[in-house]
């Protein structure tokens, strides 16, 4: 059974930084493209950023220049580092691994940017 384990998610004031970790227990992890969602109350689940097997990587505009999403495939692990976080930054971050064929998802972590 493929998992994806989320960790890293917390309470943070405004302006500070988070490091979220996304570890997968896929063998084949290096050719799948992987990513951050997330999910505030009462909205859709959007992209925040993503990150192609070939390291290409894609971002929301609202987090362009604040979020660097990064993967390590040696670890199987896929890491979102977050700066200059604000309140509109607030949601469930979930974990995305994606082939041509298949799609899994993590559990998801709570960050709650707040004073």
């Amino acid at each position: 059974q493929v998992q994806l384990v989320e960790s890293g998610g917390g309470l943070v004031q405004p302006g500070g930084s988070l490091r979220l970790s996304c570890a997968v227990s896929l063998i084949t992890f290096s050719i799948y493209a992987v990513g951050w969602y997330r999910q505030a109350p009462g909205k859709q689940r959007e992209l925040v950023a993503g990150i192609a097997p070939g390291h290409n990587t894609n971002y929301a505009n609202a987090v362009k220049g604040r979020f660097t999403i990064s993967r390590d495939n040696a670890k199987n692990t896929v890491y979102l580092q977050m700066d200059s976080l604000e309140p509109e930054d607030t949601a469930v971050y979930y974990c995305n691994a994606k082939s041509l064929t298949t799609e899994y998802w993590g559990q998801g972590t709570q960050v709650t940017v707040s004073s």
